[in-house]
């Protein structure tokens, strides 16, 4: 039994050493985003302790050396109960953080995520165990030190004449000190691990999440009026997040966007961009039920800018209207494909009573498209959307559909004659756009203001906003986040052309 009690020691030692060092040698490593994560009776008192930087960082020293200190005292045996001690209280902080209890599935991959006991409460009660222990119950430090006492207040001075006691008292002292060439091994291995991944311990409290690139942040972005919603200037658009992602001749791009876009790092990319200051989805109605949970894990205030389309029925999207509104939709618009599907076969009237029924719901209402005969034949019509979602971009790019080869509502009835339409070009006339448009007084969303990857951000961006969008709708990976929130924050501060006015 004492073997198995001293191995279960080093074991649990040697997880809070490791954890602590991890943290040391990620120089950007934060408990923010474990601290904001948090989930139960005492979410508001973490929540506090992450809101703060002051806070934070002394959270951080703490657990970083609490946990080398704490783990490197379990190794060598030394101070077992005051250190056990503290390890109970860390571990019991973690556990109240993160505690599983039903309806609480954290993004954070902490293990052993049961019903109440998780590896935290595992290990605390393992603990528990110890602080009841002496120090002469296990090797270690602490039996050295109290044999070494024993033999002082027994006033032996003189050293053992019988050859067997000697060979006790060294062997003796060698089992004391068993945990020495364990912080040895565990040093090796993790200076090798460190120059091989320079990651560690992605677990529980000692999670890095990429929105450490926070830090690069210039400034703050603006924001304006959106159907009586304050909604960012740059709307998160969805397509890279659920696979449906323009690629042009390239047929493995959706699949490769799918396969990297997790749950997980959906995730991230939400509260990356929540974090950077965007504050608004466009959401698919598909991708609605992941983006609930992540509302209601994060306590999440994002709003969302949900598409409407009509399936299996094309003239009947009260279906999509409904089940955008049972999951919290902010801001819902006819999807462009129906708007230029309704336009093109004359029948406007299916826009008017799609737009009715989502005021009648009590949400602003808007009307995609990417022909410009969608608003115009809307605004001759009478049809009043609180705003308009409308392709914009340049044509500027070597894939762009020949001018010649052009044809209005292409996007939606596509030729594949060579040279014709092949998803390469989203505004088909941007002159027009830009024309009418300026013409129009609502709230104008422009997307696919980078044709699908053909621009780069300072160009597209800049392109869209001087040409009268008052918000841009774009997709985007994680990696891209902060660097799209500083350019439109860079172009927002210097339009120098921009002709239309501001409608939000």
């Amino acid at each position: 039994m004492t073997v198995i009690l001293l191995f279960v020691r080093i074991a649990i030692g040697w997880q809070f050493l490791y954890e602590g060092l991890a943290k040391l040698l990620m120089p950007d490593w934060t408990s923010a985003p474990y601290l904001l994560l948090s989930r139960g009776f005492f979410q508001n008192f973490f929540h506090w302790l992450g809101s703060s930087p002051n806070l934070v960082r002394a959270v951080d020293f703490l657990n970083t050396w609490g946990l080398i200190l704490i783990g490197a005292a379990l190794i060598l045996g030394c101070m077992t109960r005051l250190a056990s001690g503290f390890g109970v209280a860390l571990l019991a902080l973690y556990y109240l953080a993160q505690t599983p209890l039903i309806r609480t599935d954290y993004r954070v991959p902490v293990e052993g995520h049961y019903l109440v006991v998780n590896k935290n409460l595992v290990e605390l009660l393992v603990l528990v165990v110890f602080l009841a222990l002496t120090g002469s119950r296990l090797w270690g430090l602490d039996r050295l030190l109290q044999d070494w006492r024993s033999r002082r207040k027994s006033g032996a001075k003189e050293a053992p004449s019988e050859p067997a006691t000697v060979s006790l008292s060294r062997r003796r002292t060698l089992e004391n000190l068993i945990g020495a060439p364990v912080l040895g091994v565990l040093g090796y291995a993790m200076h090798r691990k460190y120059e091989w991944e320079k990651v560690h311990a992605i677990t529980g409290a000692t999670i890095k999440l990429q929105d450490l690139s926070l830090k690069d942040l210039k400034g703050e972005l603006p924001k304006g009026n959106l159907g009586g919603l304050t909604v960012s200037r740059v709307i998160l658009g969805g397509n890279l997040i659920g696979g449906y992602s323009h690629s042009r001749d390239l047929i493995y791009g959706p699949q490769l966007f799918k396969a990297y876009n997790t749950d997980r790092k959906v995730f991230e990319t939400l509260e990356l961009a929540e974090r950077a200051g965007i504050n608004t989805f466009c959401a698919d109605p598909n991708e609605l039920p992941l983006f609930a949970k992540y509302r209601e894990l994060n306590s999440s205030k994002m709003q969302t800018l949900v598409q409407v389309w009509g399936h299996p029925k094309p003239t009947d999207l009260k279906g999509t209207v409904d089940k955008a509104i049972d999951y919290g939709g902010s801001l819902l618009y006819i999807r462009g494909v129906e708007g230029d599907l309704f336009v093109k076969n004359e029948q406007i009237d299916v826009l008017g009573k799609a737009l009715d029924y989502i005021k009648s719901r009590g949400l602003p209402a808007g009307i995609g498209a990417h022909s410009i005969m969608v608003p115009i034949q809307c605004e001759k019509a009478g049809l009043n959307p609180d705003f308009y979602v409308k392709t914009l971009h340049s044509d500027n790019y070597w894939s762009a559909t020949p001018r010649k080869d052009r044809v209005e509502f292409s996007i939606i009835d596509p030729k594949l004659a060579h040279g014709e339409w092949k998803d390469n070009m989203f505004d088909l006339f941007p002159e027009k756009t830009i024309e009418f448009m300026a013409t129009v007084k609502k709230p104008w969303i422009a997307f696919k203001v980078l044709a699908a990857g053909a621009f780069l951000p300072k160009d597209g961006f800049r392109f869209a906003f001087e040409n009268g969008a008052d918000f841009i709708c774009v997709g985007m990976f994680d990696f891209q986040v902060v660097e799209d929130v500083n350019v439109a924050s860079e172009v927002l501060s210097s339009l120098k052309n921009r002709q239309r006015a501001w409608y939000a």
